[in-house]
């Protein structure tokens, strides 16, 4: 009798003890705290502010966000990530910014944070994440430096994840009869197709200013056309017939495109399309709510989404942003658990209905995330191809990058013929390449 009584105890005090800890609140040892975060000035951060508040009722977490332009973004992470105590919890970075950051040894390994059952939560499904930006943005370490491998770690997960699409006037096409294009060549031909048949009207905005702009233009069509800028032994193989291909691409696109092309960012691209001046766009989907609003687009209501086109592969780019816990940051644990928070299915539908760019498949999926925006079900399937690889996230790039950018400005602007340009970029960069070591064991 003793024993059973001893026996149904313990049994009664588990189940008592399941119970309470089945309700227990994760976050009740972090309330109270406040996090400071480092945000960019950008639509899918406008969207993350305005789910925050939930998260704090939730959690009793407190989050200040210090929102600026992306540039003095970078300008501030870098001097913050350098000081032994510094003034973010959580930041957000640019894709590019992964390699600078990890190679300083500046941000956190996630791993300890999922290993740790108290923060973990079971049911984030990291498996519904899209896969080419979790490559993308948040590891490190494997393959190439900076791709997935037995070796690689992830160290940020994506927050506001972009590709290109390809963005057209739906009554454009149907007044003349024109297929959406599926290739390079429908696409090129297209392109300049349009101002012949609309006068005044350019065939597709496209970014082309010097430097950034130009070279994230170039790539745009260097990874489809099946052209890379290294090879796997970090040859620069840019001036490969793909590379030529894609210059001369984006060449007949900003030729044929909407005038004063060869110096618009993506803003003014962005800017011409919405006003009726470009039949096509083919850049980030960061891009589309806008031109469904008809209080800054005179397009709305006409505009179809499709593929990025085909060339040698299907190779959409990967950009956006990703939050990362920086190494010297002050309150990690509730750092972990906004980002968490941020990116779950929960949260990630909240600021996808917010007006954001999702992270997960399972948003484009959603029904509701759907019915409110019609380029969702289009964007999900785009993210599938996303590529990447399309450009190489490795500490040198920056310099590569400002000099492709230069470079195809020149030709945009300046008849610089494209084997040429490229020919003096791969030159440049095997030496820039080998002054940083790259062939230190070949």
């Amino acid at each position: 009798m003793f024993k059973k009584a001893v026996t149904g105890a313990l049994v009664g005090a588990g189940l008592l003890l399941t119970a309470a800890t089945a309700t227990a609140n994760p976050y009740e040892e972090y309330a109270g705290t406040t996090l400071v975060v480092n945000f960019p000035a950008h639509p899918h951060y406008n969207a993350v502010m305005k789910v925050l508040p939930e998260f704090t009722k939730q959690t009793g977490i407190e989050v200040e966000v210090d929102m600026l332009p992306y540039l003095k973004m970078r300008e501030r992470q870098t001097l913050e990530l350098a000081q032994e105590e510094g003034a973010y919890d959580l930041i957000a970075y640019v894709v590019f910014s992964k390699a600078d950051y990890v190679y300083a040894d500046q941000l956190e390994n996630l791993a300890r944070f999922f290993m740790n059952p108290k923060l973990a939560n079971p049911a984030y499904d990291a498996g519904d994440l899209i896969d080419g930006y979790v490559q993308n943005i948040g590891v490190a370490g494997g393959q190439k430096g900076y791709l997935p491998g037995p070796t690689g770690s992830l160290y940020g997960i994506p927050s506001g994840s972009e590709t290109s699409v390809l963005i057209y006037r739906k009554d454009i096409f149907e007044k003349h009869g024109i297929d959406v294009p599926q290739n390079y060549d429908q696409l090129l031909d297209v392109a300049c197709k349009i101002p012949e048949l609309e006068p005044g009207m350019g065939g597709m905005a496209s970014r082309a200013a010097s430097g950034h702009q130009a070279s994230h233009a170039f790539l745009l069509h260097l990874a489809p056309l099946g052209g890379r800028v290294f090879d796997d032994a970090w040859n620069p193989i840019i001036n490969s017939e793909a590379g030529v291909a894609a210059a001369n691409a984006l060449k007949t696109i900003v030729d044929c495109g909407p005038e004063g092309s060869s110096s618009f960012g993506p803003s003014e691209a962005a800017n011409a399309f919405a006003t009726g001046k470009a039949a096509m766009f083919m850049d980030s989907i960061a891009f589309a709510p806008g031109f469904e609003d008809p209080s800054k687009s005179s397009v709305a209501g006409n505009v179809g989404y499709a593929l990025h086109p085909e060339g040698v592969r299907r190779g959409s780019q990967t950009g956006g942003f990703g939050i990362a816990i920086p190494k010297n940051g002050a309150n990690k644990e509730a750092a972990f658990l906004l980002m968490q928070w941020l990116t779950s299915k929960e949260g990630d539908k909240m600021v996808a209905m917010a007006g954001g760019n999702p992270s997960r498949f399972s948003t484009y999926a959603d029904p509701e995330v759907q019915a409110k925006f019609p380029f969702a079900e289009a964007f999900g399937e785009a993210l599938k191809y996303a590529d990447p690889d399309w450009r190489p996230i490795i500490p040198p790039w920056g310099k590569i990058n400002a000099d492709i950018g230069t470079t195809m400005s020149k030709v945009l602007t300046e008849g610089l013929d494209p084997q040429e340009a490229l020919d003096g970029v791969a030159e440049r960069t095997r030496e820039l390449m080998e002054a940083e070591g790259y062939y230190t064991w070949q």
